[in-house]
């Protein structure tokens, strides 16, 4: 085994980055939503389609960003997507109207889904040669995504408030020139593998889950009896069969079905993705309900939930480590998704004359250690299982499981708020009850996630620092 790298940790820290803008570009344009929607004419139904535009781009590709990993080396994709998302900051940012900006969120999604599975590819080689260093190092890119998450929120106001929405996009490029730079420097090079592109798998499931996507987010509107989305749900499925039937037939799949037989595997992806199903509905909403109802601010509005991104820093770095050493990453996980069910709960109790010290700060930060609790567990089990050369699509599968789970959470909730009265802006009481049923609905998805993951997830022998390697893959505790 080759000596680690000296410049490993620096390496890791752009790795983190990159975790941590990739997820905070789903959440810094919360704040931001109600400038967006009057300077560019979004309807309140359609105003989520900022959201999940870069969404289904991002997880629709991030199998194909995989395996592209996989197949050129994942230092080399980790910088085309540095490049791509750049290119699709700047589009955002410009846009003159509403289908310049979904166009511009779609590029930066595809960017996103180049430099996610390849970042955890790279941090794989560079940490697995001591699964304790490995430890710490999930750890920590583990605390970038839901910190970016929530981290974005606090900074979209900030930019919102202070310069104008257009920056929420624009700050990505210096920070994509800074990566671009210290990409060649930093990280590993991983020799190419010989294999073929599934150009028409990738297409099936990208298509496929915007169709779904699509379906749930237009349905309030049109009417869930309408021939149109029942079409448009037929059209998913058709696609999404497609997809597996394709990936079932050829002989270099853009995914193997086979590994979903792991132990473990199949059970923790299903956990991200309930786990994102729950998780993004709830700062969307929170984030309409602190202006639409409570009258904040965008830096107000931002600063607001603040608080959660320190505790989910402390919760993932110091606190979730611990718990998982005591009580195993099982536990752990569905220890997580119950205190961020009970934490959404209490959220739907919101009023429409209530307050921030009153109806959200206490039931944030409940969901938020939850978040935190349930997160890194679900991550590192999904991808302990990984041979070596499956690194870039076990990443892939993981990230596209959390990411498939917030667009189609979102959209499921968006029509859930929009059929309770989320539509009526400027009634506050049925602001209020629209916004609340989203919190029940979101609810009743960690419930969810809780009960597969206590009914599915299998205990390791060991705790993730003690856990033996593999002799069949690259050396990742459960976590």
């Amino acid at each position: 085994m080759s000596a680690p790298s000296p410049r490993r940790w620096a390496a890791l820290a752009l790795i983190a980055t990159a975790q941590f803008i990739v997820i905070m570009d789903t959440s810094i344009i919360g704040v931001a939503l109600p400038r967006i929607q009057e300077d560019l004419g979004f309807s309140q139904e359609n105003l989520s389609w900022v959201f999940n535009a870069y969404v289904v781009a991002f997880g629709g590709l991030l199998l194909l960003g995989g395996r592209l990993s996989d197949l050129f080396g994942a230092r080399r994709l980790f910088g085309a997507g540095w490049l791509i998302l750049l290119i699709g900051s700047l589009i955002a940012g410009i846009a003159p109207e509403v289908w310049v900006e979904l166009t511009g969120r779609a590029v930066q999604g595809i960017g996103a889904a180049l430099i996610a599975p390849s970042a955890l590819t790279l941090l794989m080689m560079l940490f697995g040669h001591d699964p304790k260093e490995l430890t710490k190092a999930l750890a920590l890119y583990g605390a970038a995504a839901p910190a970016g998450g929530t981290a974005g929120v606090f900074l979209g106001g900030v930019i919102t408030e202070y310069l104008s929405w257009p920056w929420v996009f624009y700050i990505n490029i210096p920070i994509a020139l800074v990566a671009l730079l210290a990409t060649g420097p930093l990280m590993p090079a991983a020799p190419s593998q010989r294999g073929s592109i599934d150009v028409t798998g990738a297409l099936t499931v990208t298509l496929g889950l915007g169709a779904a996507v699509y379906a749930v987010v237009r349905a309030p509107e049109i009417g869930w009896g309408s021939a149109q989305t029942w079409l448009v749900l037929a059209a998913a499925v058709v696609l999404l069969a497609a997809f597996v039937a394709i990936q079932a037939r050829r002989r270099e799949p853009l995914m193997r079905l086979s590994i979903f037989r792991t132990p473990n595997l199949a059970a923790a992806n299903l956990t991200q993705l309930l786990l994102g199903g729950a998780w993004i509905p709830m700062w969307f909403f929170l984030n309409l309900y602190l202006q639409q109802v409570l009258g904040y601010s965008a830096f107000p509005s931002g600063a607001a939930l603040l608080p959660m991104t320190v505790l989910i820093m402390i919760g993932m770095i110091v606190l979730a480590p611990r718990t998982i050493n005591r009580f195993g990453p099982k536990t752990t996980t569905v220890a997580g998704l119950v205190l961020l069910a009970a934490g959404m709960g209490w959220l739907s109790l919101i009023s429409p004359d209530g307050s921030f010290a009153a109806d959200v700060l206490p039931a944030s930060l409940v969901a938020a250690l939850g978040m935190s609790l349930a997160f890194i567990p679900s991550l590192g089990t999904a991808i302990s299982s990984a041979r070596p050369e499956e690194g870039g699509l076990a990443s892939g599968i993981v990230n596209t499981s959390y990411q498939v789970g917030s667009a189609l959470g979102l959209a499921a909730m968006t029509a859930v708020a929009a059929a309770n009265g989320a539509a009526q802006l400027g009634d506050l009481p049925a602001l209020t009850s629209g916004f609340s049923a989203a919190f029940i609905g979101a609810t009743g998805i960690a419930i969810a996630g809780a009960v597969l993951a206590a009914a599915t997830l299998r205990s390791p022998a060991a705790a993730p620092a003690e856990a033996e390697p593999r002799r069949d893959s690259t050396t990742v505790p459960p976590r």
